[in-house]
């Protein structure tokens, strides 16, 4: 699909997104050195899906709204479908995915879905924005999954790298439960220092670290005195880490909703994280990419 790569640069990085959903497929600096996930299939061959409608997997792959029961695919649709490309230019684009016959079958809402990228100096800007185009509220979750290399191209061995917080996170976290890909009940303590994690590849055995009671917004990625990645994501209240171990690459994903709890069978209403947008309405998602050093 590298025919449905679009390419941005400002000078200083350059990036790669493809068509097919809207996905940062790659991230590279000014020498041309890769940011990202190497997308070896031994690991996984993703780079950077959008999730929406949901965050995560449904239990039974299903959702009830009304009375009424549609199958869903882990994380979501978007990240199988098209966009449209609605505007590009040298250092910006913008992608479109609006409802549509299909879509229908499975999520019975009217929507859009805008994808809009911009490259500012050492600074990627991604901002999604969702509307409701129909009459009734709308039930969705929205989470970003890059996978970023671990280790980054610049001379730090894998295990000096570290997740930096902007505040300290002491409250536990949640992992995944005996129901594949669902959120266990109970909390874990956190494995971070003040507002320091130093991950490990056997950290992340039992899939994903999430975390619901987060208190940073932005963080950063690298190994000290080496040049970094700084993300912020001021939308999305939660936060999850993720990657095959032994890979490399490591997922900082930032979410507004999260997988069925184990166990769960209620409504969609009742889901952890679901966000209720009223007809007519958009809600936007910003996460920003910034090498520094």
């Amino acid at each position: 699909m590298a025919e449905d790569l679009i390419t941005l640069t400002s000078g200083a990085l350059t990036a790669s997104i493809n068509r097919h959903g809207a996905e940062l497929w790659t991230l590279q600096d000014a020498q041309g050195r890769h940011l990202m996930t190497d997308a070896n299939a031994r690991w996984w061959t993703g780079h950077a899906p959008l999730l929406f409608p949901f965050v995560g997997r449904l239990r039974e792959d299903a959702f009830r709204v009304d009375g009424q029961s549609y199958t869903q695919p882990q994380h979501g649709f978007a990240r199988r479908r098209d966009f449209a490309i609605v505007e590009q230019a040298a250092d910006h684009a913008l992608f479109r995915l609006e409802s549509d016959a299909e879509s229908l079958t499975i999520y019975p809402f009217a929507f859009r879905l805008d994808m809009y990228f911009a490259l500012s100096g050492a600074k990627l800007e991604m901002t999604a924005t969702i509307s409701n185009s129909g009459e009734a509220d709308m039930p969705f979750s929205f989470g970003y999954h890059p996978g970023f290399a671990w280790p980054l191209p610049y001379g730090a061995a894998l295990e000096d790298h570290r997740i930096i917080f902007e505040k300290d996170e002491p409250a536990p976290i949640r992992k995944v439960g005996h129901e594949p890909g669902l959120i266990a009940l109970e909390s874990v303590p956190s494995p971070v220092v003040g507002n320091v994690l130093a991950p490990t590849h056997e950290m992340f055995a039992g899939d994903a670290l999430i975390w619901d009671d987060l208190a940073s917004r932005s963080l950063t990625w690298g190994a000290p005195g080496t040049p970094h990645l700084k993300i912020d994501f001021p939308d999305t209240p939660w936060l999850g880490l993720w990657q095959k171990p032994g890979a490399h690459y490591l997922c900082v994903e930032p979410w507004a909703g999260m997988a069925d709890p184990v166990g769960f069978d209620g409504d969609v209403w009742e889901k952890p994280g679901i966000i209720r947008l009223p007809a007519g309405e958009s809600q936007r998602f910003r996460m920003d990419v910034e090498l520094v050093g």
